[in-house]
């Protein structure tokens, strides 16, 4: 059978039981923080921000090194651009460009 004899003087057990309150206090406290509904909707505000943040972080990152490998195809080493691969696009823009000024041109006549 366990010993169910206490040493201490009743002083210490109350100064165990205010101690012991105070540390539930604090407890409940806190508790009462994480759940007010200020706190729920900043803390779903700051995941959706640190999603979003991350999706544009990793949007940014696709779209740099997109523009950086039209970039290396047009351009050497040195960075001077390529004739041979710049010409024959810029045509190809100002046929469609073209083709679309008529287009629209005829639909107003």
């Amino acid at each position: 059978m366990a010993d169910t004899s206490d040493t201490r003087t009743p002083a210490q057990i109350e100064a165990d039981i205010r101690r012991r309150r105070e540390v539930l206090a604090e407890t409940l406290d806190e508790i009462g923080v994480r759940v007010h509904p200020k706190t729920v909707v900043g803390d779903a505000k700051a995941k959706v921000v640190a999603h979003v943040d991350h999706t544009v972080g990793r949007a940014y990152v696709q779209v740099n090194r997109a523009v950086s490998e039209v970039k290396a195809r047009f351009t050497d080493e040195e960075g001077v651009p390529r004739l041979e691969r710049v010409v024959p696009v810029a045509m190809v823009v100002v046929g469609v460009v073209g083709l679309l000024a008529l287009g629209a041109r005829r639909r107003r006549d």
